[in-house]
C-alpha cells in the first residue's frame, strides 16, 4: 500500500500562494479537453465550444450543422460523413483531419489550417477557405461550387475531379 501525504499549498509571507504552486498542473489559456458525447451534447443545447482541445477526436457522422469550433484544434481527428454545414471553423488546425464525405457547405474555414487533411469527395458549395492551409491537402472529386479560396494555400493540394465552378480563386497560391 502506498501512502500519499496530503500536501497544502506552500504560502508566501503575505499569504499568496507561492510561484511553484501556482504552475503545478496547469497551462497558462490551456484548452480544454472534450470527449465526443460532451462535444454532442453543447452542441445539442447550442453552446460554443471555441478554443477546444479536440485532437484526434472521432466525430463521423455526427450533426454538428451551424456549430461554433472557432480555434479548436481538431489535428487528426476524425470527420468523415460530418453534418458541418454552416459550422464556424474559423482559424481552426484541421491538419491531417479526416473528412471524406463531410458537409461543409457555407462554413467559414477563415485562416483554417487544413495541411494533409482529407477532404475527398467533400461538399464544399459556398465555403468560405479564404487564407486557409490546404498545402498537401486531398480534395480528390471535392464540390468546391461558389467557394471563397482568396488568398489560400494549395500547394501540392489534390484537386484532380473537383468541382470548382464560380469558386473564387484571388491570390490563390496553386505553385507546386
Amino acid at each position: 500500500l502506498e501512502h500519499r501525504a496530503e500536501t497544502k499549498p506552500r504560502r508566501t509571507l503575505d499569504g499568496r500562494r507561492s510561484l511553484a504552486d501556482n504552475r503545478k498542473g496547469r497551462r497558462k489559456n490551456a484548452m480544454p479537453d472534450f470527449t465526443p458525447e460532451i462535444i454532442l451534447s453543447k452542441i445539442k443545447r447550442g453552446e460554443k465550444v471555441d478554443r477546444a482541445d479536440l485532437r484526434g477526436i472521432n466525430l463521423a457522422k455526427a450533426s454538428l450543422e451551424g456549430a461554433s469550433f472557432r480555434r479548436c484544434d481538431f489535428e487528426g481527428a476524425n470527420l468523415e460523413g460530418t453534418k458541418l454545414a454552416r459550422a464556424n471553423l474559423k482559424s481552426a488546425n484541421l491538419r491531417e483531419a479526416f473528412l471524406t464525405g463531410a458537409d461543409l457547405r457555407e462554413v467559414n474555414l477563415d485562416n483554417a489550417d487544413l495541411e494533409g487533411a482529407n477532404l475527398e469527395r467533400a461538399i464544399l458549395t459556398g465555403a468560405n477557405l479564404s487564407r486557409a492551409n490546404l498545402e498537401g491537402a486531398n480534395l480528390l472529386g471535392a464540390n468546391l461550387v461558389g467557394a471563397r479560396l482568396s488568398h489560400a494555400q494549395l500547394d501540392l493540394a489534390n484537386l484532380g475531379g473537383a468541382d470548382l465552378t464560380g469558386a473564387q480563386l484571388t491570390h490563390a497560391d496553386l505553385v507546386e
